[in-house]
Formats: C-alpha cells, sequence, structure tokens
C-alpha cells in the first residue's frame, strides 16, 4: 500500500512538471496580430479648423445709474421686458438735508417779503402814472422789478421743492428722480428693488446699477485663442457656432476682433476675440440669452480632391513619415510618403501612395474578431 502511494505521489509530480512546461511553453509563443486593411481615398476633403470656447453676449449692453441719490421708491419694469429709449424704470425718492432745507426755506421767505416790498412799490408807481405824476421810464423801470421780483420769489419755491423730493413741480416730467432707459432693448437684470438706497455717480463712485438694458439682436460670440492659435485666425474667417443649453442649434458667425495683446491666464497666454452672429432668423435668435456657453469651430483652411489616409496609419522616424504597404504576396513593406493638412482623424497624402496602395492599419482587437 505504500508502495503504490509512493507512485502515485511521483507521477504527480511529474504531471505538474510537464503541464508546468506546456503553460510556459505556450506563454512564449508570439500570437498573431491581425491588422485591418486601408486603401487611400482619392477625391476627398478635409478641413482644418480651430475649437474655441466662449458665451453669447450682447454687443451693446448699458448700466442705467441714476442722476440723484435717494431711494428707490417705484420699479415699473421687469426683467425679460422689453423697453424703449426714454421709457421709465424706477422712480426715486430724495432724502432731504435738513440744513439745506432749512436754507431753502429761508431764502424763499426773504424772496416772498422782498416781493411784497417790490408790489407795494410799484401799486404807488402805478397810482402815481395814471394821476401822469412820474414819466412813462420810471413806471416801466418799476414794473420790470416787479417781475424780476416775482421770477426770483418763484425760483426759491420751486429750488425748496427740489430740495425737499428732488422734483419741482414745474420741471416734473424731466426731472432726475425718473430713471429711464437710455437704449431700446431688454431688462437683463434689476439688481435694486423698493427700498435701496442708490448713490448718484461722480469721480468717486461708480454709482448704483439700477438696471441693465442690451439690445438681443445683436449679439456677439465673445471667447479666448491661445498663443498658438491666434496666429491661424484672420478677421472675416467663418465660425461655426454651437450653444451649451440648447442641443442642435447651430449658428453662423464671422471673426470680426482679434484681441493684439494677450492676457497671462492659468498659466497660458490667452487673445480675447469677438464674432459677429450672422443669422437674421429671429425664431432662432429669440432662443438665445446673454451669457449662454458656446463653442466656435473656426475654419482655417479647407481643401478638396485630395488624397486621404486615416492617420492612424502613420509611423514616424526622426523627420520622416511612413506607412506598412501589404504587398499582394501578403509581405509589409515600409514606404515613406509626404503628407499635407490633417484634421485629427485623417491626412492628406502629397507623395508616396497610389490609389491601389493597400495599407496596414490598426491592429483588430481580438474581441472584435
Amino acid at each position: 500500500m505504500k508502495r503504490i502511494t509512493k507512485w502515485l505521489l511521483w507521477i504527480l509530480f511529474f504531471v505538474g512538471v510537464i503541464m508546468t512546461f506546456v503553460f510556459l511553453w505556450s506563454k512564449g509563443q508570439a500570437k498573431q496580430v491581425n491588422y485591418l486593411e486601408v486603401s487611400p481615398l482619392v477625391g476627398d476633403s478635409i478641413q482644418n479648423q480651430i475649437t474655441l470656447s466662449g458665451s453669447i453676449k450682447p454687443r451693446d449692453e448699458v448700466s442705467i445709474k441714476p442722476q440723484i441719490s435717494g431711494i428707490i421708491s417705484e420699479i415699473l419694469v421687469e426683467p425679460g421686458q422689453d423697453v424703449q429709449v426714454g421709457d421709465i424704470i424706477a422712480k426715486i425718492s430724495v432724502i432731504p438735508d435738513m440744513q439745506q432745507v432749512n436754507s431753502a426755506e429761508s431764502r424763499v421767505e426773504q424772496e416772498r417779503i422782498a416781493l411784497d416790498r417790490v408790489k407795494r412799490i410799484h401799486s404807488r408807481d402805478k397810482a402815481l402814472y395814471d394821476k401822469g405824476l412820474i414819466a412813462t421810464e420810471e413806471y416801466e423801470k418799476s414794473r420790470a422789478e416787479l417781475d424780476q421780483a416775482r421770477v426770483q420769489y418763484s425760483t426759491a419755491e420751486q429750488a425748496l421743492q427740489i430740495t425737499k423730493s428732488g422734483v419741482s413741480s414745474k420741471y416734473s416730467k424731466q426731472s432726475s428722480t425718473l430713471v429711464r432707459a437710455t437704449i431700446t432693448g431688454k431688462i437683463l437684470s434689476i439688481p435694486v428693488k423698493v427700498g435701496s438706497s442708490v448713490i448718484q455717480a461722480n469721480t468717486l463712485n461708480e454709482g448704483t446699477t439700477i438696471a441693465t438694458i442690451a439690445d438681443m439682436k445683436n449679439l456677439i460670440f465673445e471667447g479666448n485663442a491661445d498663443e498658438t492659435e491666434v496666429g491661424k485666425l484672420a478677421i472675416g474667417q467663418t465660425m461655426n457656432l454651437s450653444i451649451g443649453a440648447i442641443t442642435g442649434l447651430k449658428l453662423s458667425a464671422t471673426l470680426e476682433s482679434i484681441a493684439p495683446q494677450g492676457t497671462f491666464t492659468n498659466g497660458t497666454m490667452l487673445f480675447p476675440i469677438k464674432g459677429r452672429l450672422t443669422s437674421s432668423d429671429e425664431t432662432l435668435l429669440a432662443q438665445l440669452r446673454a451669457g449662454f456657453s458656446a463653442t466656435a469651430d473656426v475654419v482655417i483652411v479647407k481643401v478638396k480632391g485630395i488624397m486621404t489616409i486615416p492617420e492612424s496609419c502613420l509611423s514616424y522616424r526622426g523627420d520622416s513619415t511612413f506607412v506598412q504597404i501589404i504587398g499582394s504576396d501578403g509581405q509589409v513593406k515600409e514606404r515613406y510618403i509626404k503628407t499635407g493638412i490633417s484634421d485629427g482623424a485623417k491626412i492628406e497624402v502629397l507623395q508616396g501612395l497610389k490609389k491601389e496602395d493597400k495599407i496596414q492599419g490598426n491592429a483588430i482587437a481580438d474581441d472584435a474578431k
């Protein structure tokens, strides 16, 4: 029994050694790799383009600021509403300065007293003139002084009204307490509300923005090109826009501005560019909103009637480019070629290939067999 067990152990040992040897031998054998067979495309076309990121913005966007400091008493429009030049956007109530009010009231009282005195003098002069006791020149002088006194009193009253409320009854329609639209367009935002304090712009303060208005029929694309791309751009090039928020919406634009100076941002020199939207379809434009993200494909060069092959077929050695040509006998040989422009997927072949050539392409994956 012990002898049988011993023989069984030896048999198992030798089987294990043989299986290990077979496994290692099979791992060391090269697997056969199959490749795609590619033919050159004749009469093909390629366009080379740069893709830029940016956003849609109105060309004319205006911040409406007050001409007087005070408190918003009424807002007459809402974001998204269309307005015309001169439309009233909001009304402002002025917080009076009591010292100025007191001064204005004192002036009104002074002018009232002066007017009463001139009235009495004019009444006396008129009575004397009617009796022929004073000359016409003297009477006309008295009447002119009365008219002047009335004007000064009215001016003092108007000044008091303006000091108290920011508006006088005489000029209420032209009052600076009425905030008006300065352009025709759409209200984009109203960053204040009723009761908000607003400040008039001056040399030390930009003033409070009451509303922003933009002409949404005149839109542009604003983006950036890095220093490797900007040299390939030129004014007038066609831009094909895709809007991130609206799937399938395509718009055309024309490159109209390239900044002469860039800014260093996150380790990259970027040059601002602008493109004018050329679409006149109001239905399409109505779908756009200021600030929508967009990408612009700028066509740099486009060639037609050329020979192309997949760029993945290329191999490189130094400055040389070559492909693997499959002969009629199935053997593969290197052939150097000269290439032209590429779109990243296919590349133009200038020299070295014929339309009947067969080129070794990418390896076929095992799971594709």
